[in-house]
Parts: structure tokens; sequence; C-alpha cells
């Protein structure tokens, strides 16, 4: 099963596709993920990332279609493939169905998860990470079970994004809705989209999440 995760920034894709990970062996194919390790990788694909990258310019959708073709070569023994953070335009999503047909997949569901854009100001401007293990927390909803230390390895040092304020949210918000609201209407016309409330506990909105990909 080939599925996207739709939303906008703060919607929980993230925390969604690790239980999606975790439950049914997919695999995400998280854009920012795939362009820091091909980076490193040393491959003829990640020396041209480097480039990029190095020059401060944009990675080319070209590119990431190059980085994806190589995961979907390679990571076989999963039940799937989660796409994290791609395609975000209408061209990226053709090039992603071109893509899939010539490896003879298919996208099963477009799961879109929406979320009222003053909860989402609450929820990413009250969020905070462990800066040893990634762990994330937030002022309200999830503080550490000991004040200053990470439940998860002990650490005492968090962080806060630069851009996790109510200001650059609010850019970030008005940039999804014009590059990317447009693939709601994209995959709706081809049948497979599915939406979904992103608001609740994590538990609620997987169940949800599992529910439409039934």
């Amino acid at each position: 099963m080939n599925i996207i995760l739709l939303g906008p920034p703060g919607a929980g894709k993230g925390t969604q596709a690790h239980r999606l990970v975790a439950e049914r062996d997919m695999v995400q194919l998280s854009t920012g993920d795939m362009l820091r390790a091909a980076r490193t990788s040393g491959t003829e694909m990640g020396k041209q990332v480097a480039a990029v990258m190095d020059r401060g310019d944009l990675v080319t959708d070209e590119i990431v279609i190059g980085l994806i073709a190589e995961q979907l070569d390679t990571n076989t023994s999963g039940n799937g493939f989660i796409f994290d953070g791609f395609p975000r335009t209408l061209a990226q999503a053709d090039a992603l169905g071109d893509l899939l047909d010539r490896k003879g997949q298919h996208l099963h569901a477009v799961v879109e998860m929406k979320v009222d854009d003053e909860a989402l100001v609450s929820r990413i401007t009250g969020r905070f990470t462990c800066s040893e293990c990634g762990a994330v927390y937030h002022d309200v909803t999830k503080q550490p079970a000991k004040e200053g230390e990470c439940d998860n390895c002990g650490s005492h040092d968090f962080t806060r994004r630069a851009d996790d304020n109510e200001e650059s949210l609010r850019t970030r918000l008005m940039a999804y809705y014009r590059d990317t609201s447009p693939l709601i209407g994209y995959y709706y016309a081809k049948g497979q989209l599915k939406r979904i409330d992103g608001l609740g506990e994590i538990d609620e909105v997987a169940a949800r999440v599992s529910s439409a990909l039934a």
C-alpha cells in the first residue's frame, strides 16, 4: 500500500507516519530525510544534492524524484511507502504518478489531515524537542514527566525551532494553502482522497487514519 499524508504544517503527519511504520511495516519517505542522507552518501545522486545545497539553491523536482526512485528500488521488503513532504505541487504529483507507473506500482490513498488553523498555531508555538533524541514535547499537552528532563533519553537540553512562532507559522500556512491545497482537488478527482479530522489524541487520529486506509 502506497499512500500520501496531506496536511498543513503541524497537522501531525510525521507522528502518524511513524505509527504506520511501526504497526504496518511501511517505509516512510521523508523528503528532508532523503536529502540529508543523500548529501553524505557519496553516490552520484548524493553529489548532485550536495552541490545544489552547498550553493544554497533549491533542490529540483527531478532530483527529488530520482531519490524516491532509488528508495523504491532498494526498499523492497516493506509493506508499501508513505510519502511525507512530497508532492507539494501539481507538477510534483504528476511526476510521482509517472514514476509509480514506470515502477509498476500505484497510489492507494491520499489521506488529508484537516486541522483548524488556530489549533495549529497553538500546537506549533508550544512545541519543543529534546536536542539529543528528538522527542517532541508541548508546553500544554505533553510536558516531560520530570520537569526539564527528557522522558526518552534523560537529556536536559531542549530546543525550539526558530520558525515555531505565530508569524512564521502563518506564513508557512499561506504557502501550504497556495501551493499544496490544489492537490486536494487533484486527488479527489482521481477518487483517491480520504479526509479525516486531524485534531484529537494521537491514538484517536491513528484510528481515523487506519479506518481511511481500510
